[in-house]
């Protein structure tokens, strides 16, 4: 392909859309540590001095909603006025229903088990119908692409600064950029930075963006990425005082290309946050995760995107794809029959494999679901290498 361009974002746990994804995942963790079972949409959204939590939840057991909102907003660092955002007094709104007992049809009894399946993986149908992309590529020790992973590295570090108080007069809200030179797929430079953070209204720019660098771009991006022609834009409007839920209205689901692969690989357009695993938009999105890493880890392909699509109400999926686009020792069908062969991708063998039904989910809310090996994300093990190694030699 020659030279070209390619750029990823991310923002910050106080970002509005991700204080929306946030407060819907610890809703769903809350239930989850009571009830494992339990059937949870949850979404959110935030504006100036409010916060709406609505959805769909059936479950045995109570949580306070509004506790756990607050609790959220005030760990994120929305606890005061002077944040533009304060957990403490802002209303907290709720409008909560079942799940659909039409949905609940197909999710509790798959197709499968009404035609006389008795196997425990056949139980739970696809929650819906549609398709999920799970992407893996040799670019980064976590096999990520590499705009995506710095990006979030940078975001993750300006919160680091913020709540260190290494820089005191930044508040919650930020957003990161990074935008790398490829040449033959592989990347060679960064080409462009770019930082906005929100701060107090009365910091020197100057003094900002000489600390940025310092302690925010120096210490994630790689000496050898970066050389004299690679552009740094901090706080590019020149002011960013006004951010948070105060700044724009947030909502769960918002930021799903910043929740998966920065726009390198396809996305099904569902969004993760809000959800219990018995919705395939987040198992499934996982399980493809699961199965590309492995492939690239098992020095199968350079690089590998996984389709898998599923219809409502039946575990079984309707098809899986694989697409290692050129860079794979074996044909794409060769692999893809591997992974018929070695990876279950019924919903309940999912969350069975991947053990779903745990509390863990606010904390992927923020800077990526994938890749997150910091966090032992289940989908990030490489231990079907030697079996997909063994299957196709």
């Amino acid at each position: 392909m020659g030279k070209y361009l390619f750029t990823s974002e991310s923002v910050t746990e106080g970002h509005p859309d991700k204080v929306c994804d946030q407060i819907s995942d610890a809703i769903l963790d809350s239930i989850l540590e009571q009830d494992p079972n339990g059937r949870v949409a949850c979404e959110t959204f935030c504006t100036t001095g409010q916060i709406n939590a609505m959805g769909e939840i059936s479950t045995f057991c109570y949580v306070d909603i509004p506790k756990i909102v607050r609790g959220v907003l005030k760990e994120i660092g929305y606890d005061s006025p002077e944040q533009g955002f304060d957990g403490n007094t802002c209303a907290v709104n709720t409008s909560i229903d079942e799940q659909s007992s039409d949905i609940a049809l197909g999710v509790n009894q798959s197709k499968e088990t009404k035609s006389g399946s008795k196997t425990e993986e056949d139980l739970y149908g696809a929650g819906d119908q549609g398709m999920m992309f799970g992407y893996a590529s040799d670019e980064t020790p976590e096999l990520m692409p590499m705009p995506i992973s710095l990006a979030h590295k940078l975001a993750k570090q300006l919160a680091k600064v913020r709540k260190s108080c290494d820089l005191p007069y930044l508040r919650p809200d930020g957003k990161t950029q990074v935008t790398v030179e490829y040449e033959d797929s592989i990347p060679k430079r960064i080409d462009t930075i770019i930082v906005s953070a929100q701060h107090q209204p009365d910091v020197d720019m100057d003094i900002l963006s000489r600390d940025i660098i310092e302690k925010v771009i120096k210490p994630i991006i790689p000496k050898n990425m970066m050389d004299t022609d690679t552009k740094i834009h901090i706080n590019p409007t020149g002011r960013f005082v006004v951010g948070g839920p105060q700044g724009d209205t947030g909502l769960t689901g918002r930021k799903i290309i910043v929740d998966t692969y920065g726009g390198y690989a396809r996305h099904g357009g569902g969004a993760f946050s809000g959800k219990d695993p018995t919705k395939v938009d987040r198992s499934a999105t996982y399980a493809a995760r699961y199965v590309a890493k492995n492939i690239v880890a098992a020095g199968l392909a350079k690089k590998c995107e996984i389709q898998i699509a599923y219809g409502i109400g039946i575990a079984h999926p309707v098809s899986v794809m694989v697409d290692t686009f050129g860079t794979g020792k074996y044909s794409d069908s060769e692999i893809a029959n591997a992974v018929h062969k070695l990876f279950d991708l019924r919903p309940a063998a999912i969350i069975k494999n991947l053990d779903l039904r745990k509390p863990i989910y606010q904390s992927l809310a923020s800077y990526g679901h994938m890749g997150r090996e910091d966090l032992n994300a289940a989908w990030e093990k490489t231990d079907m290498v030697d079996k997909l190694k063994d299957i196709l030699n």
